[in-house]
C-alpha cells in the first residue's frame, strides 16, 4: 500500500514542524447527534472555511508505521475556543490501513472511498460540516453553546477516531486540523487533490481494463506514483 505514500511524504514534509500541537485525546468525550445536527447562522459563533475562505480536505491511506505510528491528533494555529471570527480551515486524514486486507481492484477501490466516506458519519454536536466532494471544501459552522460548554480539535477528533476504528481495515489515523490564517491553503489544497487523483486512478485502471496510456488523461499520475503502473499491468493480465 504504497500507493499515496510519496504524497503523504511531500504533504507532512511541508508542513511547520515546530507549529505543530498534539492534541491529548486519552480522556475525552463528546456527544454525536448524528442527522441533527443543525446549526443556524444566529447561533453560530463563527464558521471555518466558509464563503471564499479556504476549506480542503484530503484523505490518503498507508500501510507505513514510519507516517502513523499511532493514532494522533494534530493541530496548526488555534483552537476552536481561542477563534474569534470567520477563517481559513484545512482537515487531512493519514489513514494506515491493514494491507492484506484492503483487497486489489475494485475491492481495493471501494475499501479507500469507505474509509473516505467516514467524513460523512461524524456529527459532533456543535460542529456542522458542510461537505463538497465536487470542490473538495469542507466548510464547518461551530455554535456558540458548543463553544461554552467547551468544545474543541481533541473532543472533534476524539470521534473521528473513534468512527473510523469501526471499520477493522484500520491501525491507526494521523488526523490533522489547520486553522492558522498564514498557512498556505493554495498548496496544501494541491496535496489534497493529488489524493484524490491517486483515488480516482486506481479506479480508473479497473474500469479500463485495456486503454492506451498515451491517450489516457491520468498519465500523469500513473506515471509519477509508484505502484500505479504495477496495477493498471496486473489488470491487463
Amino acid at each position: 500500500m504504497k500507493l499515496y505514500d510519496s504524497a503523504i511524504s511531500e504533504l507532512l514534509n511541508e508542513l511547520p514542524q515546530d507549529a505543530i500541537r498534539s492534541l491529548d485525546v486519552s480522556d475525552v468525550a463528546w456527544e454525536d447527534v448524528g442527522d441533527h445536527n443543525l446549526i443556524l447562522r444566529a447561533d453560530m459563533a463563527y464558521e471555518l472555511g466558509g464563503g471564499t475562505a479556504a476549506a480542503v480536505s484530503g484523505m490518503a491511506v498507508t500501510a507505513d508505521t514510519d507516517f502513523v505510528p499511532e493514532d494522533q491528533v494534530l493541530l496548526i494555529g488555534p483552537d476552536l475556543p481561542e477563534i474569534r471570527s470567520d477563517q481559513p480551515y484545512a482537515r487531512i486524514a493519514i489513514v494506515r490501513v491493514k494491507q492484506d486486507e484492503m483487497g486489489d481492484g475494485n475491492t481495493l477501490y471501494n475499501a479507500i472511498r469507505k474509509i473516505e466516506y467516514v467524513r460523512y458519519h461524524i456529527d459532533p454536536r456543535g460542529y456542522m460540516t458542510r461537505i463538497s466532494a465536487s470542490n473538495g471544501r469542507e466548510p464547518v459552522r461551530v455554535a456558540k453553546s458548543a463553544l461554552d460548554d467547551g468544545l474543541g480539535f481533541a473532543e472533534v477528533g476524539r470521534l473521528f477516531l473513534d468512527r473510523y476504528h469501526e471499520n477493522p481495515n484500520i491501525d491507526a489515523v494521523k488526523l490533522i486540523f489547520i486553522t492558522d490564517p498564514s498557512f498556505d491553503y493554495k498548496a496544501l489544497g494541491e496535496h489534497a487533490k493529488q489524493f484524490e487523483a491517486i483515488t480516482g486512478t486506481i479506479d480508473h485502471i479497473f474500469k479500463n481494463v485495456v486503454m492506451d496510456c498515451g491517450s489516457c488523461s491520468l498519465q500523469k499520475v500513473c506515471e509519477e506514483v509508484e505502484g500505479l503502473r504495477e496495477l493498471h499491468f496486473a489488470s491487463q493480465k
